[in-house]
């Protein structure tokens, strides 16, 4: 198969040419958290995705194969989302954090029962994976980590032109290696939590064990969400820190995949 012709010429080759580069993009808003949420309607993306794509194809050179349906045009292609996906899965692993915290928070507070759904994932999550997203978004979008990503997949045409877009095995080492860094970071968010709700625990198994007349369930599940929420505003100054350099070492990570 070779590329399709409608007589337009050289606006048709343009226009080839943008949706080409909206393969990349595409795929990596898809893969993105913010972007690629269920909430975020298709067409959004779409429209998004060419917006970025128009100021590519502006600043830099990248041409479309000459022959896109052939079967070395479907290599490319194939390579251009692998790229957009590898670039959008490790942000997307960034936001995985604190839901990952919320999970171990929830479990000990005993609300664990208290689910719905996650807007960016579309599982089941609990009540307070919502309260992090947030968090992390808003922390996220304040920094302007979202420009600096979208700078990165543009600067990712420089690193990886159409062609060479395979990416080695040191690259999948360093996204495994991001991974370790994101439970690292999950347990260090639930850890001040975690700490406050098994000191909350003991005391209710010695009450318990004291006097045995008390209803453990009746005291222990109140008792824990209170201290819970209660160590959660103590602690949101330190949610603050580790989700901005949570931000940060992803942002660090995406850039470390476009070294050569």
């Amino acid at each position: 198969m070779i590329q399709l012709s409608f007589g337009f010429g050289a606006l048709e080759a343009e226009f080839w040419r943008l949706l080409f580069v909206m393969t990349r993009v595409g795929a990596a808003m898809v893969a993105a958290p913010l972007f690629g949420m269920g909430g975020v309607p298709p067409q959004l993306r779409v429209i998004a995705a060419g917006a970025v794509a128009v100021l590519i194809c502006a600043w830099t050179p990248v041409q479309a194969p000459p022959a896109l349906l052939s079967l070395a045009g479907m290599v490319m292609v194939a390579g251009e989302v692998l790229v957009g996906l590898s670039l959008g899965f490790v942000l997307q692993m960034a936001f995985t954090a604190p839901v990952i915290a919320a999970e171990l928070i929830g479990g000990s507070m005993g609300m664990s029962m208290a689910t719905s759904v996650d807007p960016n994932s579309g599982a089941q999550s609990p009540a307070l994976g919502h309260y992090f997203s947030v968090v992390v978004t808003l922390i996220f979008l304040a920094l302007g980590g979202h420009l600096q990503w979208l700078a990165l997949v543009v600067e990712s045409y420089r690193v990886f032109p159409p062609g060479e877009t395979w990416l080695g095995a040191e690259r999948f080492a360093e996204i495994a290696g991001f991974a370790a860094t994101m439970f690292a970071t999950a347990v260090a968010i639930a850890l001040p939590v975690s700490l406050v709700l098994l000191v909350v625990q003991v005391i209710t198994g010695v009450l318990s064990r004291s006097a045995p007349a008390l209803n453990l369930f009746a005291l222990g599940l109140p008792a824990g969400v209170l201290a819970g929420i209660a160590a959660l505003i103590v602690s949101a100054p330190i949610l603050t820190d580790q989700v901005t350099e949570l931000s940060a070492t992803a942002i660090g990570a995406t850039a470390r995949l476009l070294e050569r």
